[in-house]
């Protein structure tokens, strides 16, 4: 028996009775639980990339709802008795939340649609996120108009129209579809930007959706992946934004308007810090290393962390002084060495293979061998000695 589908005729209906049909012990995702199948509900379930409702049946929680050849399952933390009538009650700002960003993304996809002709090709909406994937490149400038486009339809607080269409209807009617549909075929209207088949609850006007504000923009699969928020979401997401910038502004001790000038001039100023340290350490590390006497054909040495290119610049400079195998460990014994090792007379490459024991990786060519290995300093002297 087909469950009924109390959400395809009010959206905003929050509880409802019905029948149990079954009740069964089933572990879900590593938890026990109950399968139950009522004869109708206002439980939207995991269906169309969308995540299903949240509420309670009898004041039982409801864990997850799953569809399957037209029967949706309710899992519950508790049972319920087979035969017996049930009371439903859907959490509606959970509902209402999931409609505003679903019916936001209807417009959105039907104007990239009719702008570029580029098809949704995925759509997830989680708790989280909202991503819509399309089959066509979009540029950073076709999100600005089309996110000014979307928001104009909201303000326009146009009518939305769910129904499903005679097998004739359907036959004269141009809308979206990123699959085949068999059995009836449910159709989302927003009259002048979309028109296309789908399942879910939405809003009754688009004024209900708020705002929409596309939050990142990335290449996927030869295509685009839009990650967008609507109406309390996007609400929740600008508030967070702006605590952001205004505890950067505190921190930085400056206005919104000179907040980004200040953060260019701080980057610069770090950036030039930076380099200045680097080479004040390169030579300190230098001159110390300059008192080991040439006679020593081979030299290890070990220092705290230090950057890549200093390690090779240094050990260059040891190699022109000593004939033998130099070796610059920069590191801890505690978190590991980085190291870079150098030869005019030996073959790096099997010196390499003696730091085998100690699980080093990394690789290089016969003159000069680099890469990463955790030891005690008197077990890697051993080994290269």
């Amino acid at each position: 028996m087909e469950t009924i589908k109390l959400y395809d005729n009010d959206a905003y209906a929050t509880e409802f009775s019905a029948k149990v049909l079954s009740c069964t012990p089933v572990v879900r995702n590593n938890i026990d639980c109950y399968a139950v199948v009522l004869d109708r509900t206002l439980f939207f379930p995991e269906e169309g990339g969308q995540s299903p409702d949240k509420g309670k049946i009898n004041d039982i929680n409801v864990i997850d709802v799953q569809i399957s050849k037209n029967i949706i399952t309710h899992f519950t933390e508790a049972p319920v008795q087979t035969d017996s009538e049930v009371k439903g009650c859907i959490d509606f700002s959970h509902r209402f939340s999931n409609m505003q960003q679903h019916s936001g993304e209807h417009i959105f996809s039907g104007l990239v649609s009719s702008l570029y002709g580029f098809n949704n090709v995925g759509f997830h909406l989680s708790d989280n996120s909202v991503t819509m994937d399309y089959d066509g490149v979009l540029t950073a400038k076709d999100i600005d108009l089309l996110e000014k486009k979307v928001n104009e339809a909201i303000y326009k607080n146009i009518g939305i129209i769910t129904g499903y269409p005679s097998k004739e209807e359907l036959a004269s009617i141009d809308y979206r579809c990123k699959k085949e549909l068999s059995g009836a075929i449910r159709i989302v209207t927003i009259p002048g930007y979309d028109c296309c088949a789908c399942c879910a609850p939405h809003v009754k006007r688009t004024g209900e959706i708020g705002l929409l504000k596309v939050i990142q923009l990335q290449n996927y699969k030869g295509g685009v992946r839009l990650h967008i928020l609507c109406g309390k979401r996007a609400m929740d997401h600008f508030r967070e934004s702006l605590y952001l910038i205004d505890s950067l502004t505190d921190v930085m001790t400056t206005g919104r308007d000179n907040l980004k000038a200040n953060i260019s001039a701080m980057k610069t100023e770090i950036q030039s810090l930076n380099t200045s340290l680097a080479s004040a350490k390169q030579e300190l590390l230098l001159a110390e290393l300059s008192s080991i006497p040439e006679s020593l054909e081979n030299v290890t040495v070990f220092k705290e962390k230090t950057d890549s290119f200093i390690m090779r610049t240094v050990i260059n400079k040891l190699a022109e002084k000593h004939k033998g195998i130099c070796s610059f460990f920069s590191g801890s014994e505690e978190e590991g060495w980085a190291y870079f090792i150098t030869s005019k007379t030996v073959d790096c490459r099997e010196v390499q293979k003696k730091l085998a024991q100690f699980n080093a990786r990394g690789g290089g060519r016969s003159e000069m061998v680099s890469g990463s290995v955790k030891a005690s300093k008197e077990a890697l002297r051993n080994a290269l000695s």
